[in-house]
């Protein structure tokens, strides 16, 4: 009996804020991976989610939406998002069907015609469930007018529509090769990472408008204990000190409400017990601090204007 041949490679999820990229990572991973909210620009790393599809490895780089940047935590997000897909053996474009082909979605098209055109790209209309089968045929020929796309998916994301056809696509399209990463893994970020991020969306889920993006989350420090257990400190940086009650809450209630919320969430992704710590600490600049990109996954260089 011969063994099946392997295939391993990295595939980059490109498209506009809020395009349903993260839904999709987490629904080919099988586990939460990436921050997934209603809000947009919530991905601020390249997270890699790793999936197992027959004998092939299919590697997943989640960018941050393509949007057009105004400071330089945005610029970093975007430079991040285009070299995730420079890097990627197979690019998949996400588009919001009810959306349909927006001014963003077309400058990112003419993005890609500027990327190596070796480089196969994918197109994946997501979100079918919220049109009408006539509108999604006329935009997938649309779509496919304005670059000629290897192959075109209708999916839902969110409720797995479609997902298991390109699950399959990918994995027969990879390169052959060993599987980069060992069978158990799900993600290449630093567990104190993916922890950070866990915590951050629960507090973008709760503060809802109030202060979506001036604030980050670090993990300060980890301890796995005797009992199995790991204690797990973190900081909520927010860059005003009016923030920091909005965070804090009336008498604590929402710093505690996110953590007991977070502390859930890892408990099942580890599948052990933690004990969660947050402190909440102004830092009035840091997205012009280098160390805070760093933390976050983003290259601090890339923001410069």
């Amino acid at each position: 009996m011969t063994e099946k041949t392997t295939r391993a490679g990295f595939v980059a999820l490109i498209g506009e804020p809020n395009a349903g990229k993260s839904t999709l990572l987490n629904r080919m991973v099988g586990a939460k991976v990436s921050i997934v909210t209603h809000k947009v620009q919530t991905t601020r790393a390249r997270i890699r989610g790793i999936a197992i599809k027959d004998a092939s490895q299919i590697v997943f780089v989640d960018t941050p939406g393509i949007f057009r940047p105004r400071r330089r935590l945005d610029r970093s997000m975007v430079a991040a998002a285009w070299g995730g897909a420079a890097d990627a053996d197979i690019i998949l474009l996400l588009i919001e069907a009810h959306r349909g082909l927006t001014d963003g979605a077309q400058a990112i098209i003419d993005q890609l015609k500027a990327l190596d055109r070796q480089t196969p790209v994918a197109l994946v209309i997501n979100k079918i469930d919220r049109v009408k089968s006539e509108a999604l045929l006329a935009l997938s020929q649309k779509l496919n007018e304005a670059y000629p796309f290897e192959r075109s998916f209708m999916i839902s994301a969110e409720k797995g529509y479609g997902c298991d056809d390109l699950a399959g696509w990918l994995a027969a399209r990879l390169p052959e090769g060993p599987w980069l990463y060992p069978e158990d893994q799900i993600a290449d970020l630093p567990m104190r990472m993916i922890a950070a991020e866990i915590t951050r969306e629960k507090l973008t889920l709760r503060l809802h408008e109030e202060i979506p993006y001036q604030l980050t989350v670090e993990t300060e420090a980890w301890e796995e204990r005797k009992d199995g257990s790991a204690r797990v400190d973190q900081v909520v940086y927010v860059s005003r000190p009016g923030h920091k009650g909005i965070v804090l809450g009336k008498g604590g209630e929402t710093i505690k409400a996110v953590g007991q919320a977070a502390r859930g969430d890892l408990e099942e992704f580890m599948g052990r017990r933690v004990h969660l710590f947050l402190q909440v600490k102004v830092r009035e600049n840091w997205q012009d601090e280098a160390e805070r990109y760093g933390e976050i996954g983003l290259n601090f260089r890339d923001g410069d204007g």
